[in-house]
């Protein structure tokens, strides 16, 4: 923290600012990492809203233009094999970064004042990788068995993928990495709840069957300010059964450290009247994440039909700071970012 202190007096007196660094070129490297590292669906939100408050339109297309041909290199769970802490044994993001070099912008400035290809020239030299693979041999493993190399990836699609859709016409987000490959492509029934309590009450009281899509609704940025579909997600994947057979659909969110076939951040959300909203008990789902499409198989018109049905749903809250941001939050496809009205 004290080192940190002076680095930043040192930032001021070079008269590096905040925009100098946090550069589209900077964003478009994290999310080179991201794809690399599997990171979590949660940076299609913490991204998008960072460079909006520096100007730069960064959406979730940018993360599925980007993820498409990206190395995927790190074996580290939830979908690879190792404990996370193995991953700082094997060098953490700079051994990654050294990997993908060439898929990343090297002249960009860092909080070093100096660039980052610079910064990983300085690692090569001052002992750090040594210092990291002496843990990692205490395990008998090499660097290449938890990172791999750009040559060998574990996979050259990313790790992300935005579905579309009648059911997500503005996208919906799947870390594809920690996806079983049974449901890449299936045809599911739906099984919508309008609250996370009662969709986890009925996986856990066996109410859920081998080819269901459970949907969990009005549990977007307006409807309950986003939060994670944590409990959920967690009893479905650790359910040998149901962790290859169903998928989870929400207009939330997830854990980063989710893994199986669960799909969010739908947008529109249900409480804006999103199509998630129409679902009914019953309807038969198209997954097709190779091809990137999220779909009920329902007619335009029965969809209309419902929709000149439907009836928003009273809020959740009505006062305080949460109200207030419901009121002007923005969909999860442009980063769940507050719309400041005139």
């Amino acid at each position: 923290a004290y080192k940190a202190g002076k680095q930043v007096m040192e930032l001021v007196k070079k008269g590096i600012k905040v925009s100098d660094i946090v550069t589209e070129k900077a964003f478009e490297n994290a999310i080179m990492v991201h794809a690399a590292i599997s990171g979590s669906t949660n940076s299609l939100l913490h991204i998008p809203a960072m460079a909006h408050e520096l100007g730069i339109e960064i959406d979730a297309d940018t993360f599925d233009r980007m993820h498409r041909g990206a190395h995927y290199l790190l074996d580290i769970r939830p979908a690879g094999k190792w404990p996370a802490q193995f991953f700082y044994y094997a060098g953490g993001v700079p051994a990654v970064m050294e990997e993908i070099k060439s898929m990343l912008h090297l002249d960009v400035m860092t909080v070093t004042g100096k660039t980052l290809g610079e910064n990983l020239e300085d690692l090569k030299k001052n002992g750090f990788y040594d210092k990291c693979e002496s843990y990692l041999k205490k395990w008998g493993l090499k660097r290449t068995d938890v990172i791999r190399t750009f040559d060998e990836p574990i996979g050259t699609d990313g790790t992300v993928a935005i579905l579309r859709g009648n059911l997500a016409p503005e996208g919906s987000v799947v870390k594809h990495s920690a996806v079983p490959k049974e449901m890449f492509k299936a045809v599911l029934k739906a099984r919508p709840f309008d609250c996370e309590e009662d969709a986890i009450a009925a996986v856990l009281s066996h109410k859920i069957r081998p080819g269901d899509a459970v949907f969990i609704r009005y549990e977007g940025p307006k409807g309950s300010g986003m939060p994670e579909m944590f409990y959920t997600t967690e009893a479905i994947s650790s359910d040998p059964e149901l962790g290859k057979t169903i998928a989870l659909i929400t207009d939330g969110r997830f854990s980063g450290a989710s893994k199986g076939p669960a799909i969010g951040h739908v947008s529109p959300e249900a409480a804006d009247g999103g199509p998630i909203a129409l679902v009914e008990e019953g309807d038969r789902i198209s997954i097709d994440i190779d091809n990137h499409s999220l779909n009920v198989l329902v007619s335009d018109e029965e969809l209309e039909a419902r929709r000149a049905k439907w009836q928003p749903r009273e809020p959740k809250v009505t006062s305080g700071y949460l109200a207030r941001y419901a009121s002007l939050v923005t969909s999860a496809d442009k980063g769940a970012i507050l719309q400041v009205k005139q």
